[in-house]
């Protein structure tokens, strides 16, 4: 009789705790999805809606008339372009640098390495906004301020260290042993990393891939001090540009930033489950 009564009540606290955990994670969703919504429904609505009082979820009469106008009346098409151009190049030379610092690091003995590590570590505890005058300053001594090439340069500087903080993590996974048999096949020091030990790092490259991605094209303090040429500037910035002096164009801007989001969403979907399993195989020491 006792036995039945402790599995009831166990099979009751399971009920519980579960009906508890998913009403937490509706309502944590529903926080998360009502900006979401709002901004999807403002792009939709024509300028007069959106100042409404009361403010009216569902428009009326939806209209795409923001969204044609971002092409049309605003340079976001060259906006696109730049972002693309400096995140892209950003994130293969941040993934690839990254790569080269964690084999490195986890197959060579060097009396650096752990010096390197913390160097690594420490550069990500001084807030970024410290480094814009010595970037500015930087930049304009090599004459590459106001240029892509000096954006793409200072993305990287931002996001190689934390990747190569995870790619250190996922390095350490991957056992010695297969340098060593590849080598004794025949196989030179940079075939075996490239041919054998790389491939086999596809989440750690996912995981840094999208963590510098996400860095490069939402970032807008260092872009909007370092660039001042209006056929450079990037999409946080062309956003930014429709807030005007004496109003804003809610419905452009909640359109422009719809757009913006598309990349970001599109690339997750992709490689999400190499992202989450990046995050995670470094996790454990062996």
């Amino acid at each position: 009789m006792k036995t039945n009564n402790t599995k009831t009540g166990m099979k009751r606290a399971r009920v519980i705790s579960g009906i508890g955990t998913y009403t937490v994670l509706v309502i944590a969703s529903i926080v998360v999805l009502i900006p979401i919504l709002w901004m999807l429904s403002t792009s939709l609505k024509i300028e007069s809606e959106t100042i409404s009082i009361p403010p009216k979820w569902i428009p009326d009469n939806p209209s795409l008339e923001a969204y044609s106008r971002l092409w049309s009346e605003y340079p976001f098409l060259t906006y696109f372009k730049n972002s693309i151009i400096i995140v892209l190049s950003s994130v293969f030379l941040s993934v690839l640098f990254s790569c080269l610092a964690g084999y490195g690091v986890t197959r060579f003995n060097f009396k650096a390495r752990k010096s390197f590590l913390s160097f690594l570590l420490v550069t990500q505890m001084f807030p970024s906004i410290m480094m814009l005058i010595p970037y500015y300053k930087v930049l304009s001594t090599y004459g590459i301020n106001d240029s892509l090439l000096g954006m793409i340069i200072v993305y990287i500087s931002f996001t190689v260290p934390f990747c190569s903080w995870m790619m250190v993590g996922f390095f350490r996974t991957i056992p010695l042993e297969l340098d060593e048999a590849a080598i004794i096949d025949g196989c030179s020091r940079w075939k075996a990393f490239y041919k054998i030990i790389l491939p086999m790092t596809l989440p750690g490259i996912a995981s840094s891939a999208i963590y510098a991605f996400i860095t490069g094209w939402n970032e807008y303090m260092f872009a909007q001090v370092l660039i001042n040429s209006p056929e450079l500037k990037t999409v946080p910035l062309g956003i930014a540009e429709l807030n005007g002096f004496y109003k804003i164009l809610w419905n452009d801007m909640m359109a422009a930033s719809i757009i913006a989001s598309l990349p970001l969403v599109i690339l997750f979907i992709f490689l999400q489950k190499y992202f989450i399993s990046g995050l995670t195989a470094g996790a454990v020491k062996q």
